[in-house]
């Protein structure tokens, strides 16, 4: 049964759906950022270098890029409840796998591989465009995204703790080990207390596996040319592990870079063929959808949540060269970034299904813009609190926009909302990833700058070329009954 009202006291019907959802989101989190906060520990205990801790970090995200592409096809043909419970699972083996490694190596694999739990996300975004009508889909998913992405600072904030709880040089273990097994123990209890729709739903699969099906010869050719970001920011990552950690030779890079323009053109391949039919019959009107929406919504997360990735990563340090802060206060400075997901993702998302989903997410850029250039105009002359409070106020648009864009993902085409939640994500790790490369290469000003410039075009790209969702979707069932959902 599905409620009308948004009782979040309430333990039952959608609300209980939404509790036990955002929960699992949270612990796939903390599985993915658990090493972050015991780095220190894990450094020292292995003897690593600082160049092998970096090498660490960017292979825990090398994975998530495509991991959202393959779990989102995957949640849209078997359902959210199979997939999530499937993540935590397995995620919590690696977890497990990550806390006995002896060697580098290992590490280095273990970390790899825990990239994908990452794309849990995607997962939580079909089971809750399941569970809601589209005029609380935006306050839902905000709170889905927000509160479960707060894991990563439920990672900071507890694993330490354990760690220092059980001592030594082990500590580190048993606390990674810990979260691995409440990630396996809680994957059993999504599985036997959810379901994938309200009972008397249907749950819309695609026709076809391997691509999203688009509706127009335009659209096909948009979609490919959306997928060469992603390729792009495999590359980067890999130029970066060669010419700049030197972690493998030029040869090695070579291969990788020529094996992504194979995968790539077998992505072309594949989605042609999975919509070579419209070259020969027009699909239907009341069938169709504007694939503009997505490529719009992956551009806006790239800002939203890439510039999320991006700040986060480099702020405690930001604190400490420009103001001379202290180490630890920088830290805590720092952590009220992240900690505005818990509000400002909810926000986005509930301001959307109040005023529409546009101009919302025309407001969330624009002020990321307006924040992102005061942020860029920042000298050590600035009093610290100002400069916070800038950064608080570049976080809640920033976020607030996030929540905007998924208030918008599950209102396109339902039977591909995974696809679309999946893709979405996937250029919000992209976004990071070129945030970050141009952090290396310039000043924190410019860097700031970059991300305002970013918004500014995001921004003329929602107004000028974004639609409001409005009306209904259409959905085909088997027999050829028309189920038309609305989106409004």
């Amino acid at each position: 049964m599905v409620s009308n009202k948004l009782n979040l006291l309430s333990f039952s019907g959608n609300i209980r759906i939404l509790h036990l959802t955002w929960f699992a989101f949270f612990i796939s989190f903390m599985l993915w950022f658990a090493h972050a906060p015991l780095m220190v520990a894990i450094r020292d205990a292995m003897h690593l270098t600082e160049q092998e801790v970096k090498i660490l970090l960017i292979l825990n995200v090398a994975l998530t890029i495509p991991a959202r592409i393959v779990v989102g096809m995957l949640v849209d043909k078997y359902g959210p409840k199979q997939l999530f419970s499937s993540i935590l699972i397995l995620g919590g083996l690696i977890s497990i796998g990550f806390a006995l490694t002896q060697t580098y190596q290992q590490l280095a694999i273990v970390r790899f591989l825990s990239g994908f739990v990452g794309a849990g996300f995607v997962v939580g975004i079909r089971m809750i465009s399941e569970w809601f009508p589209a005029r609380q889909t935006g306050i839902a998913q905000g709170i889905y995204g927000g509160w479960g992405n707060f894991g990563s600072a439920g990672a900071a904030l507890i694993l330490p703790s354990v760690a220092v709880y059980f001592g030594a040089e082990n500590g580190w273990r048993y606390a990674v080990g810990i979260i691995g097994v409440i990630a396996i123990l809680y994957g059993f209890i999504y599985y036997f207390s959810v379901s994938n729709t309200p009972k008397g739903s249907t749950y819309f699969k695609p026709k076809k596996m391997g691509a999203m099906e688009v509706t127009s010869k335009k659209d096909l050719v948009l979609y490919i040319v959306m997928n060469a970001p992603m390729y792009l920011a495999l590359s980067i990552l890999t130029w970066k592990l060669s010419a700049k950690m030197h972690w493998f030779d030029e040869t090695i890079a070579y291969a990788i870079y020529a094996a992504l323009i194979v995968l790539y053109l077998i992505q072309v391949w594949k989605i042609i063929q999975v919509n070579k039919s419209i070259f020969k019959t027009e699909v239907p009107e009341i069938q169709r959808y504007a694939f503009k929406q997505v490529a719009i919504l992956d551009i806006a997360y790239s800002l939203t949540f890439g510039a999320e990735l991006a700040v986060v990563s480099m702020l405690p340090l930001y604190y400490v060269d420009i103001f001379n802060v202290e180490p630890i206060m920088a830290g805590i400075l720092a952590g009220i970034y992240p900690v505005i997901n818990v509000f400002a993702r909810p926000a986005g998302g509930w301001i959307s299904d109040k005023i529409g989903r546009k101009i919302t997410l025309g407001i969330a850029s624009a002020g990321a813009a307006v924040s992102f250039f005061i942020l860029g105009n920042v000298t050590s002359d600035w009093a610290l609190w100002l400069v916070v409070a800038s950064t608080i106020l570049a976080g809640i648009f920033s976020k607030g926009g996030s929540g905007a864009v998924y208030a918008m993902v599950p209102l396109i085409q339902r039977r591909m909302t995974g696809q679309f939640a999946g893709m979405v994500g996937a250029f919000g790790n992209v976004g990071g990833l070129v945030f970050l490369t141009v952090l290396s290469f310039v000043s924190s000003d410019i860097f700031f700058m970059t991300i305002a410039a970013t918004a500014v075009f995001v921004f003329i790209c929602v107004v000028v070329f974004l639609d409001e969702p409005k009306g209904q979707m259409v959905e085909i069932l088997d027999d050829g009954t028309v189920e038309l959902i609305d989106v409004k």
